[in-house]
């Protein structure tokens, strides 16, 4: 077999065999074919498309390229949750708890922040003592006991996804819905747990732009789990405000707990209720009605900030910070954005405005990058809100005064405003099964 036959077959737009594709990934992983060949593949798919099994077989093979972990010695339906990406979403830190404090069992693999979007584990590092590294006994062991644990990605998980999607980033193949589905699902099958929730995020904060377009990604993800035998669900929901009122880590996080405690402002509540719904559908084979009344209860009676607190001192941190999160360093600068006239606020870029949090210290433009846990902005309006004249709409926090200048314009350049009322957005598009 030669890549130079695939190459051509898919480029002329005929459908690969399994045994192709598998060669395909076996020598990419390998080092055994040349980077340009692996490129022209992947131009001839970004340009042909693939079919569902071809998208499926590409996974299978990317997943099985390294680790796949093993969770049969959890005892319970191990389900886990991803999100595409986006500004302020700190749902893994709501979700997960409410679904393990339900009966769920949550071992849960998760990423850093790079670029505009904020990164899970990032997050759990702003808790004094955390850890988001675990031995894999640990990591079982502890997902047994308590239902939940939260770790960066370890092992080497999907390799073969590394190397592809490092030349897609720099051969304009990334656009490809096999090629980000296939990226996606290798990495969720690998880690190995029965149930999969996809927060599938549309809008300006996020990697898919329309909501047509993440749709087709998400029905592709799906079609993958299916094929893999796992239970799969996709949930659109809107990136084109940031969610919630925080953006940054340690304030992400405060955030996340004031969710718990019942006070999470009403967009962020509605989604993390929405995923956390689907998850308990998978668990407990109960009706989506059931399981939104389920989570809800979760919050109200403090059992799922509970399971946080446990999963804190589980891993290390200190579960005082997430009981009393005053105790949190605060960033030693501020500056309130003010508005200048009376009007509505007709959009807001949520991907400017990460990267406004990003030059305030929040983000990484590079992996070595070190984070300002305390750096970030507070959301005090949103889109469709009627801000009156000099009063304050953000609130900028960083502990490098240089940074705020910068970070004030991006935050600018983000807002639109109208004089006319502006239509409420809608937070879920579908949920997709």
């Amino acid at each position: 077999m030669r890549i130079y036959d695939i190459i051509l077959k898919k480029r002329y737009g005929e459908e690969l065999t399994d045994e192709e594709i598998d060669f395909f990934i076996s020598a990419a992983s390998k080092g055994e074919i040349e980077d340009y060949q692996i490129t022209a593949l992947l131009m001839a798919i970004c340009f042909n498309g693939m079919t569902e099994r071809e998208t499926a077989t590409l996974t299978m093979c990317m997943a099985r390229s390294g680790d796949m972990v093993d969770l049969s010695s959890i005892d319970g339906y191990t389900v886990d949750k991803h999100s595409t990406g986006g500004v302020g979403d700190k749902t893994t830190l709501i979700v997960t708890p409410i679904v393990a404090a339900l009966g769920g069992k949550v071992a849960k693999m998760s990423g850093r922040g790079l670029g505009h979007t904020g990164g899970t584990v990032d997050k759990l590092e702003s808790i004094e003592g955390f850890k988001t590294t675990l031995s894999s006994d640990a990591f079982l062991s502890q997902v047994n006991s308590i239902g939940l644990s939260v770790i960066g990605q370890s092992g080497d998980l999907a390799p073969a996804d590394k190397k592809l999607y490092a030349l897609r980033n720099d051969t304009a193949t990334v656009d490809s819905i096999p090629l980000i589905a296939s990226s996606i699902m290798s990495k969720k099958l690998a880690a190995g747990s029965r149930g999969i929730v996809l927060d599938v995020k549309t809008g300006s904060g996020a990697f898919m732009k329309s909501v047509e377009e993440s749709e087709a990604l998400a029905r592709a993800m799906v079609e993958i789990g299916k094929s893999a035998g796992r239970d799969t669900v996709a949930v659109i929901t809107n990136m084109d405000i940031p969610l919630g009122n925080a953006v940054g880590n340690s304030l992400e996080v405060i955030e996340a707990v004031e969710t718990l405690k019942g006070n999470g402002c009403e967009d962020l509540t509605a989604v993390c209720i929405e995923l956390a719904a689907n998850m308990l559908t998978l668990v407990t084979g109960k009706d989506k009605e059931t399981c939104v009344s389920m989570a809800k209860g979760a919050i109200a009676d403090g059992t799922a900030l509970t399971k946080l607190k446990e999963m804190v001192a589980a891993q290390g941190g200190n579960p005082e910070w997430i009981e009393n999160t005053y105790l949190f360093p605060k960033a030693e600068y501020s500056f309130e954005i003010k508005e200048d006239s009376d009007g509505y606020i007709k959009s807001m870029d949520a991907e400017k405005i990460g990267v406004a949090s990003l030059l305030l210290g929040a983000g990484r433009n590079k992996k070595s990058d070190v984070l300002d846990f305390s750096a970030g902005i507070i959301l005090k309006a949103k889109t469709g809100y009627k801000v009156e004249k000099n009063e304050t709409i953000a609130t900028l926090y960083t502990n490098d005064k240089t940074k705020i200048s910068a970070a004030q314009q991006k935050f600018c350049e983000a807002l639109t405003f109208s004089s006319e009322p502006v239509e409420k957005q809608q937070l879920i598009y579908n949920v997709i099964r």
